[in-house]
């Protein structure tokens, strides 16, 4: 049976072109065959692909996986391709932290020996749900893997927003925004706005509101099956809903923007069974100098 993966580049340096040519000549002599996007194709050697296809939600279909090589930016971007079809991705990291990635760019062989030889893991990441209303109507319906954020649209002025958790108001305040994330977008714009770290498979949604002018405005972790809405003041500014950075719907004054836990998860390649703390020290540099390990006890 034909073996096919979709290619994902972020294709502005051409380090990036480079590696890409090497990682695609690779898994093409093992017979594999790879499609890319329309919007990469002119960027990349004509001999890294056989297949071209548009950004829509089949691009991936019939796919073993989407491998991507690029920083976040890049694997978010991949995964709004990859959850309709069911696939996973692989992550390679191009950028700077790449928290989202397996590998870094000095791991290439391994990720190609594992993508030939088929010896990865898959693991589900938690996603949400999100919808737009205005007076009841419907304005959007969309989703995130990070977070879904409510910012202001105009940098000069103040959000002003009222918070709810499960039909209930908790807090109203002016702000630069409101982010609800999962535990995997825990260590992207969350982290930024002061927001906990969270474990990946901690079931949780996470609030935090970002430069709030009140007493309380501190993060919330509640629920995965909560209920969380935004409330843009009906008489105060338009805002704008970003999910992931990839997808954005203009707020008018009085829109909801309701988030729940997602229906349709993210499965995202593991090359090895690395515990989260490990992976946290290793992307953040973080100091662990001195640490001496668990103290065993005599048999």
């Amino acid at each position: 049976m034909t073996r096919e993966l979709l290619l994902v580049v972020h294709t502005g340096r051409p380090e990036n072109r480079r590696t890409t040519e090497y990682v695609a000549g690779k898994l093409r002599q093992a017979g594999l065959k790879l499609r890319v996007l329309v919007e990469e194709a002119a960027d990349i050697n004509a001999a890294c692909y056989d297949t071209i296809v548009a950004h829509t939600d089949e691009a991936a279909e019939g796919t073993e996986l989407v491998l991507v090589l690029g920083g976040d930016g890049t694997l978010l971007r991949a995964a709004e391709l990859a959850r309709p079809a069911g696939v996973p991705v692989l992550g390679v990291n191009l950028g700077r932290v790449g928290f989202l990635a397996e590998a870094d760019s000095e791991e290439l062989h391994e990720v190609v020996a594992a993508v030939i030889d088929r010896t990865y893991h898959v693991e589900q990441r938690m996603t949400l749900d999100v919808i737009v209303r205005l007076n009841g109507t419907v304005l959007a319906r969309t989703w995130a893997l990070n977070e879904a954020s409510v910012e202001k649209s105009s940098r000069e002025r103040i959000l002003d927003a009222v918070l709810e958790v499960d039909e209930r108001p908790v807090s109203g305040f002016g702000c630069d925004g409101v982010l609800v994330a999962t535990p995997t977008g825990s260590t992207a714009y969350a982290f930024s706005a002061g927001g906990p770290v969270i474990w990946p498979e901690v079931e949780a949604l996470l609030v935090v509101p970002s430069n709030a002018h009140a007493l309380f405005a501190r993060t919330l972790v509640v629920s995965p099956n909560s209920l969380v809405a935004v409330e843009v003041a009906p008489g105060g500014h338009p805002a704008v809903l970003c999910c992931d950075g990839q997808r954005t719907v203009e707020l008018p004054p009085g829109a909801r923007v309701e988030v729940v836990g997602g229906k349709v998860p993210v499965n995202l390649v593991r090359l090895k069974k690395e515990p989260f703390a490990d992976r946290l020290v290793r992307k953040f540099s973080l100091p662990v100098q001195g640490w001496r390990g668990p103290v065993i006890p005599n048999r």
